[in-house]
C-alpha cells in the first residue's frame, strides 16, 4: 500500500545588510527556516562560505536529518525485534568535497551510534542497524556511501 506525505517549510533570507547582492561580502547568509507548529531554525552557510558559525548550515543539517532518520528507524526495528533500547546517542560525520568552480557535494558519511540495551541479544541489536538503514528514508534519498560504526552496550540488571 503506498502512501505520500508531503512536507513543508518556509526559507527566508535575512542577511540583507542594505544592498542586497551587490558583492559577495556584502551580504549575509543569515536565513530562517519555518514549518507550522514547530520553532524555527536559525541558519546559514558554513564559515568557509562567508556564513555564520553560530547557526546551522544546509551540510549540518542534512547530517542531522540522516542520523535523526537512522535513530528512529532504529528504534522502530530494535521494538519489533524484541530489543529494548534505553538510550541511543551519535556522532556522526560527513565530508564535503568541494571543486574550484565552486561546486561541491557530499563524499560520505559515517554514523557511529552507541546504543544501550536492557533486553535482547546484543549481537541481534548490532545487525538491526542494517535494517535501520535500508528502512531510513533519508539514506534512501542520498547519493553518497553511509557507514555505520555502530557500538551496542548492554545494561546489567
Amino acid at each position: 500500500m503506498r502512501s505520500d506525505h508531503e512536507y513543508r517549510i518556509g526559507v527566508e533570507w535575512t542577511g540583507n545588510r542594505g544592498s542586497g547582492t551587490a558583492g559577495a561580502r556584502a551580504f549575509g547568509r543569515d536565513t530562517v527556516i519555518t514549518a507550522e507548529g514547530v520553532p524555527g531554525i536559525l541558519a546559514s552557510a558554513d564559515r568557509p562560505f562567508h556564513g555564520d558559525a553560530d547557526r546551522w548550515n544546509p551540510e549540518l543539517l542534512l547530517l542531522a536529518s540522516l542520523a535523526q532518520c537512522h535513530l528512529l528507524s532504529y528504534l522502530y526495528v530494535a521494538t519489533r525485534e524484541g530489543v529494548v533500547v534505553e538510550s541511543y546517542r551519535d556522532a556522526p560525520t560527513a565530508t564535503l568535497e568541494t571543486s574550484p568552480d565552486g561546486s561541491g557535494h557530499i563524499t560520505g558519511a559515517t554514523l557511529r551510534p552507541v546504543v544501550r540495551i536492557s533486553a535482547g541479544d546484543p549481537d541481534a541489536a548490532l545487525a538491526l542497524h542494517e535494517a535501520a538503514g535500508r528502512l531510513c528514508f533519508i539514506a534512501a534519498s542520498v547519493a553518497f556511501p553511509i557507514a555505520h560504526e555502530p557500538v551496542i552496550e548492554v545494561i546489567e540488571s
